[in-house]
């Protein structure tokens, strides 16, 4: 993880809040807020690509989300399945790499199949790795880590923060360097709670399917104006050092 404030966040991680809130501004059903939504994401992830970020995990479905009406639930699932059949081979060809995040246990086989077609399809890519956090909780991955981490024999005298990295579900990215979360509301929501301990908050007023580039570029400067010291302090010639 860089310390130097002024460059592009390597990974950002984002809350798409609001699409329920847009669509009903528009005297629209939720659905159509989540499908606008999608179309967001799209953008934002050539935005990503276009400024050299390597890494892009977005909340799409927390282990909470269940309580929401059953239709609504059965809607996200069905969009899911068509933004795999829709966007999968432009995605492909954009260079991004798709991994889904979470637990996979409580959605149906054919969604199953659909995540492991894109995961595959698309492993080789190397331009944008999309995270995409779907019946993810951050309580979830610490406990799912733990349990793991057992099931492989580690002693618990072995058992270190560096070592329970190993088997959080994101072990293979860095921990994000800037956490954006639109529609307005300001908390975590169990998004990354292991991950996010050095990383830069940017809350945003604007709804998910309404941000875009400006937004995004928006939270880089933020992002860039904040003073990043991991726990350390500068010396004068601004590199860090222990506290």
């Amino acid at each position: 993880m860089t310390s130097d404030n002024k460059a592009v966040p390597r990974h950002v991680a984002i809350v798409m809040d609001g699409n329920g809130r847009w669509a009903k501004k528009r005297f629209l059903p939720r659905f159509f807020g989540h499908k606008q939504g999608v179309d967001a994401l799209v953008k934002v992830v050539q935005a990503c690509i276009d400024r050299e970020i390597g890494y892009l995990t977005v909340f799409a479905f927390s282990s909470e989300n269940w309580k929401r009406p059953s239709d609504e639930v059965s809607g996200l699932m069905g969009l899911v399945l068509a933004a795999v059949s829709r966007y999968l081979a432009r995605m492909g060809a954009m260079g991004v790499r798709i991994r889904i995040v979470g637990d996979r246990e409580a959605v149906s086989e054919k969604l199953r199949n659909a995540w492991n077609e894109a995961e595959a399809l698309t492993q080789h890519n190397t331009k944008l790795t999309l995270s995409v956090a779907f019946n993810y909780g951050g309580r979830w991955d610490i406990v799912q880590a733990c349990k793991a981490a057992m099931a492989a024999g580690v002693p618990p005298d072995q058992l270190s923060e560096a070592k329970l990295s190993e088997f959080m579900a994101m072990s293979y990215a860095p921990d994000p360097d800037l956490f954006i979360r639109t529609g307005g509301e300001v908390r975590i929501s169990n998004f990354l709670l292991w991950q996010v301990a050095y990383t830069e908050f940017v809350f945003s007023d604007c709804l998910w399917p309404e941000f875009g580039e400006a937004q995004l570029d928006a939270a880089i400067s933020a992002f860039r104006d904040r003073d990043r010291r991991f726990g350390g302090v500068k010396d004068a010639g601004g590199s860090l050092s222990a506290a």
